[in-house]
C-alpha cells in the first residue's frame, strides 16, 4: 500500500494540506492548473496560510506540477477541487467534471480515485464515474475503483488541522473500502469512520454544514426579534449558555466555502427527488439576507444621529468570511459594501489579512492600508481579527468623525460602547 504513488488533484486548502501530509512518507505529486500557485508552492509560499514553509519542506516525498502527463503513473488519485454554486444558487461540478476527465484520459487498471470535494449525495457515481468510465474506457469496480472521503479543513484553525480531525471514508467496493480508510490511517491521528457506502459518506459531509447553516438562521431570526423588543441578544445568549445543552451558536453573516454552499447541493438533490425542503431553504434564505438587514440598521442609526446618508464615509473592518484567514471565498460582507454603495455611500474597507490584488480581482474593492482617524460617519466591526480585538473602543471611535455611527457585529466591543449591534 505504501509503495503506491498518490496524486492530489487541486492544491488549495483542503488539497495542499493532504499533500503535505501524504508527503512526509510517501511519493505524492501535487497537481494544480494554477501555474503560480505551484510556482509559489515550489517555493515554499503558502498564500492561504495553511501550511508553514517548514511543514513543506518535511514533506520531503512531495513534488509539484501543472502538467497532467507528470501524474500518469500514479495509482491513487484525490480530487480536491472547488464545488461552488452559479449565480442562480444552483450546484456548479465544472471543476469536478473537468477533473475527472483528465484523470479518465490517463486512468489505468486497478487504480482508486478518492473524491474529497463537497457534492449531493450519489454525484460520484452518477457524474463522476460515468466520465472515468468514458475517457478511460475501464469498466468501474471491475478495472478501476473510486472513494470518497470528505474534507473537513476549517480555514484558518490551528487547534483543529487534518491530522487531528476525524475522517469519514467510503469505498465503492469492500475491499476498496478498506484500503482507502487504511490509507487515510495513515496521517489522521484522530482516526477514521468507514461510511457503509460513498452516498452515505457524501450525504453526512453535506448536512454537517446544513445543520450549522440552520442553527446559526435560528439564533440570526432571534437577533432580529430581540432588537425590535430592544433587547441585547448577546446577554440572552450568555444566559441561555448557562443550561448544558444549549448550543454556542451566534448570529452574524454566514459566507465562506462550506457553510453557506453545501445546503444548496443538498437541496437541489432534494427538489430533483420530489420534495421541497422548507426549513433548510428557509435558513439559507433568512441567512443571505443578513447583510442587507444589517447595512439599514446603520443607516437608521444615522439618520438619527441627523448624519447625511449620500456622499457618506463608511469603514467595514473586515472582508474575509472569518476571522484570522486569508480567505475571502463567498464573503458575506461584500453584501454590506454594495448595499452602501447603492445609495452612493464612500466606502473604505480595512482587512490585515487580505491580499489587495485577490480583493480587487474578486471583488473589485480596493483595500485601504489603515483607516484615517476623524474621517468616517459610521464604522462596522465585521470580522473577529484578532488585530482588531487588541483595538479599545477609543482607537476605533478615533476613526469616525465627531457625530458617527459604531455597529459591531461580532461582539468585539461592550454593547455599552457601541450604537448598535446583533
Amino acid at each position: 500500500m505504501n509503495n503506491k504513488e498518490i496524486a492530489l488533484i487541486g492544491l488549495g486548502y483542503v488539497g495542499l494540506p493532504l499533500a503535505v501530509e501524504f508527503g512526509k512518507n510517501r511519493k505524492v505529486v501535487g497537481f494544480d492548473v494554477n501555474r503560480h500557485r505551484i510556482n509559489e508552492l515550489k517555493n515554499g509560499v503558502d498564500s492561504t496560510l495553511e501550511t508553514s514553509q517548514q511543514e513543506l519542506i518535511d514533506a520531503t516525498y512531495l513534488s509539484f506540477t501543472t502538467k497532467i502527463d507528470d501524474i500518469k503513473d500514479c495509482k491513487i488519485y484525490i480530487v480536491t477541487v472547488p464545488t461552488p454554486i452559479d449565480k442562480y444558487k444552483k450546484p456548479d461540478l465544472t471543476h469536478l467534471e473537468k477533473s475527472s476527465e483528465s484523470i479518465g484520459l490517463i486512468l489505468k487498471k486497478g487504480d482508486i480515485v478518492i473524491y474529497e470535494s463537497t457534492v449531493y449525495p450519489g454525484a460520484t457515481e452518477e457524474i463522476c464515474v460515468p466520465i472515468l468510465e468514458k475517457k478511460s474506457g475501464l469498466t468501474f469496480n471491475q478495472e478501476f475503483y473510486c472513494g470518497y472521503s470528505p474534507e473537513r479543513i476549517n480555514p484558518g484553525d490551528k487547534n483543529h488541522r487534518l491530522p487531528d480531525i476525524k475522517k469519514v471514508t467510503a469505498g465503492s467496493t469492500p475491499k476498496v473500502a478498506t484500503e482507502i480508510d487504511e490509507l487515510y490511517q495513515e496521517i489522521i491521528i484522530a482516526g477514521t469512520h468507514k461510511a457503509s457506502s460513498i452516498k452515505v459518506a457524501e450525504a453526512a459531509k453535506v448536512i454537517e454544514n446544513t445543520q450549522r447553516d440552520v442553527n446559526i438562521a435560528l439564533i440570526n431570526e432571534l437577533a432580529l426579534i430581540f432588537n425590535k423588543l430592544d433587547i441585547d441578544t448577546e446577554s440572552v445568549l450568555e444566559a441561555a449558555g448557562t443550561k448544558w445543552n444549549f448550543l454556542p451558536f451566534r448570529p452574524g453573516l454566514v459566507g465562506g466555502h462550506c457553510i453557506s454552499v453545501d445546503p444548496y447541493y443538498l437541496t437541489q438533490k432534494a427538489i430533483e427527488v420530489g420534495y421541497n425542503p422548507e426549513m433548510i431553504l428557509a435558513g439559507r434564505k433568512l441567512n443571505d439576507n443578513m447583510g442587507i438587514y444589517i447595512a439599514k440598521e446603520v443607516l437608521h442609526l444615522m439618520t438619527k444621529k441627523l448624519i447625511h446618508i449620500e456622499n457618506s464615509n463608511i469603514l467595514i473592518m473586515g472582508l474575509t468570511f472569518k476571522e484570522n484567514c486569508p480567505d475571502i471565498r463567498n464573503t458575506r460582507v461584500i453584501d454590506l459594501v454594495n448595499e452602501f454603495e447603492s445609495l452612493n455611500c464612500n466606502v473604505d474597507v480595512y482587512d490585515p489579512w487580505v491580499n489587495k490584488e485577490k480583493a480587487k480581482q474578486e471583488y473589485n474593492i480596493q483595500l485601504i492600508d489603515s483607516p484615517e482617524n476623524g474621517k468616517y460617519d459610521a464604522i462596522l466591526l465585521a470580522v473577529a481579527h484578532n488585530e482588531f480585538k487588541l483595538l479599545s473602543s477609543s482607537k476605533i471611535k478615533a476613526f469616525g468623525k465627531q457625530s458617527h455611527v459604531l455597529y459591531d457585529i461580532k461582539y468585539l466591543l461592550k454593547a455599552e460602547e457601541v450604537d448598535g449591534r446583533l
